[in-house]
This record gives structure tokens, C-alpha cells and sequence, in this order.
């Protein structure tokens, strides 16, 4: 399986200079707890809910005042939309995280994949194979 079928797609981003007030919104109104961070259509970094209360309100920041690139996390870890499944799963576990953007050949990002993502497409799989199994017998 490839990481482009279990992938989140249309993954709401921000620039650098979003106020950290908006990301904030942002994770709440999507639900999430990361932002990947663009810049001319290409990615920067990740802002995350730990990211801004850690690095900005722990440390005296105002968020009408700071902005996604003040917190965000630089040289972030992803993955491509054609690499394995498993690869991507080994990756996560060695660094562990439990988001990975996910990247085309031209370094823009066309999803993001979490372990919950993966947890779904795994027990779809699974499932599937035993569907096919239990049908094969009968």
C-alpha cells in the first residue's frame, strides 16, 4: 500500500507570517493538532498545539502579536505520496511522531498522514483480506 491512499488530502496550511491567533483557530476549527507551515507553495515547517503553547505562550508570547513562523518547527520530517506504507509507519515509530507531511517529487505537499490514518487504512486492509479469505473457502 501506498502512503497516497491513506493520506489525508486538502490539508489546510498556513504562511510564516499567519498570526498565531489564526493557527490557533485554524486547529480548532479543522480539528487537528498541526498546521503545516508554506511558503510559495512549498514547505517550511509545522506548527503544532504543543508548539504554541509551548513556544509561545509558556514563554510570555502574545498571540495577537506572534506569528506561525515565531513557533514553528523548521526541518520537519515527511514522507512522499509514492512511498510505501510501511516505510512511512517504520519512520514515523523511529522518529517518533504521529504526523507526516507528505510530499510530491516537486516538494509540494499533497497530504498529510497521521497514525490514525494509518491505524484506518491498516484495518481496512486487514479486513479486506480476510473478506477475501473467509469468500475464497466458500
Amino acid at each position: 500500500m501506498k502512503v497516497e491512499q491513506a493520506m489525508h488530502r486538502g490539508v489546510t496550511w498556513c504562511t510564516p507570517d499567519t498570526p498565531l491567533w489564526k493557527v490557533a483557530q485554524m486547529l480548532r476549527d479543522h480539528d487537528v493538532g498541526a498546521i503545516p507551515v508554506g511558503e510559495n507553495d512549498r514547505l517550511v515547517g509545522m506548527v503544532t498545539d504543543r508548539d504554541i503553547v509551548c513556544r509561545g505562550l509558556a514563554e510570555g508570547g502574545d498571540m495577537r502579536e506572534m506569528t506561525a513562523g515565531d513557533v514553528m518547527t523548521e526541518g520537519i520530517e515527511y514522507c512522499y505520496a509514492d512511498d510505501n506504507m510501511q516505510e512511512a509507519i517504520d519512520h514515523m515509530e523511529q522518529k517518533h511522531i504521529r504526523r507526516l507531511p507528505v510530499i510530491d517529487g516537486a516538494h509540494r505537499m499533497v497530504g498529510m498522514l497521521s497514525m490514525g490514518d494509518v491505524a484506518h487504512a491498516v484495518n481496512d486492509e486487514s479486513c479486506q483480506r480476510y473478506a477475501a479469505a473467509v469468500s475464497a473457502h466458500h
